[in-house]
């Protein structure tokens, strides 16, 4: 009876201690600030699709809380229930395939690995971990569900020539006649002062399990303080078939007074999946700093540009490699604020927040605009307003934006 009473009493007091937790919790999220969007133009009803994942800074103590804006209403990460904050906030698109294909999703994190299309999903991620000599091991964890039938076909299978490899980063996965393409960014070992980049490409035979090719694209070797870096466009829509990528070669030197970028020795590349070609894109087409600050969504590319005191949103033709579309936004350009841009069904959402220096606080509303892509009519506007009165001890900082 005493075993039965302790046991009892010790879960008693777990449960007591976890209420009493949630009820610190719960409080302490009361007294933070609340952020909605008070509406300027348009109808209230277009903010139902945005999230907004920022943090709340306090200046009187430094400390960030993290939180979501999600259909004009906000919640911080300790509202949050245990179970959601030990899985963490997952991004918008893999929650709704989480949702639809629970099974195969399962322990599938990263959206730059994941292809869709109305009779596939596919999945290829690198799994590494370093020998005690220092080497690395490495495999392609690689999935494909077949919709149709739910039919689920999963393997892992090593990457090739991995004892020259210290770290690949999984960049787009596409499925192209049957077999998929893996498009990684890797950083080579070397046994010497020299180090090098590459962009390699894998090309995968899900049917019979085997790796079919494994080309490089692009490869820099350089000597520091010469630096070298490869980037892409944001992805607005990365599980989406797309035949085409572009990569930034962006090359630097570390100078004693900082980092100091050499543009002209940087280049713009293109590569077409189905025509399996490499191009370097014309200056005249697109310039290198548009273009690895841009918005792909496998169709266009869309560029912003700040010009004659408002933004603009110039449409990049993927295919043609042309400039179909030029407009101008309906809010005021300021280069002391950073912007954050998402595309999505024919629209911009442009929202305009965090201050470029952020060591100093200015407590400024964010601004939201929502237009169409093509004409820039404005279909919504808005800007932040706070429920709390001391409000100027708090800072909104933006992280990132989507839209369901």
């Amino acid at each position: 009876m005493k075993r039965y009473l302790c046991s009892i009493i010790i879960g008693m007091v777990v449960i007591l201690s976890i209420g009493t937790y949630y009820v610190k919790v719960a409080s302490s999220a009361s007294s933070l600030p609340k952020y909605t969007f008070k509406t300027l133009e348009g109808s209230d009803k277009m903010l139902d699709p945005v999230i907004i994942n920022a943090s709340l800074q306090n200046g009187s103590n430094f400390k960030n809380e993290p939180l979501t804006i999600e259909s004009n209403t906000t919640t911080y990460e300790s509202e949050r229930s245990y179970l959601e904050n030990l899985t963490g906030r997952q991004n918008q698109q893999i929650e709704t395939l989480v949702k639809e294909h629970r099974s195969f999703m399962r322990g599938k994190y990263s959206i730059s690995s994941l292809y869709e299309d109305d009779d596939f999903l596919a999945y290829a991620s690198v799994n590494s971990e370093y020998t005690k000599s220092g080497n690395m091991e490495a495999k392609f964890d690689i999935g494909l569900l077949e919709k149709k039938d739910e039919e689920e076909t999963s393997f892992q299978i090593e990457l090739p020539n991995q004892g020259r490899i210290m770290n690949a980063d999984v960049r787009d996965v596409q499925l192209v006649h049957s077999k998929l393409q893996v498009l990684t960014m890797n950083d080579v070992n070397s046994n010497n002062e020299k180090q090098t980049k590459e962009v390699q490409l894998y090309t995968i035979d899900v049917a019979n399990k085997k790796v079919l090719s494994d080309k490089t694209l692009v490869s820099e070797t350089f000597t520091d303080p010469d630096q070298v870096d490869f980037q892409m466009p944001t992805d607005v829509a990365p599980s989406q078939p797309n035949n085409m990528v572009f990569i930034s070669l962006i090359k630097g030197v570390n100078h004693e007074d900082g980092y100091e970028e050499k543009l002209k020795e940087s280049k713009l590349l293109s590569y077409n999946y189905e025509t399996e070609k490499l191009e370097t894109v014309k200056k005249g087409s697109l310039s290198l700093d548009m273009a690895r600050s841009g918005y792909a969504d496998g169709k266009n590319l869309y560029l912003v540009e700040m010009k004659s005191g408002k933004y603009r949103i110039k449409t990049f033709d993927l295919s043609s490699q042309t400039l179909t579309n030029d407009t101008e936004l309906d809010i005021a350009a300021n280069k002391e604020e950073q912007y954050t841009a998402a595309f999505k069904n024919g629209r911009v959402y442009f929202l305009l927040g965090n201050e470029v220096d952020q060591d100093v606080l200015t407590n400024k509303p964010a601004k939201l605009l929502i237009a169409d892509i093509k004409t820039g009519k404005t279909l919504y506007k808005g800007e932040t307003v706070i429920n709390k009165k001391n409000s100027k001890s708090f800072e909104l900082i933006i992280g990132d934006l989507e839209i369901k």
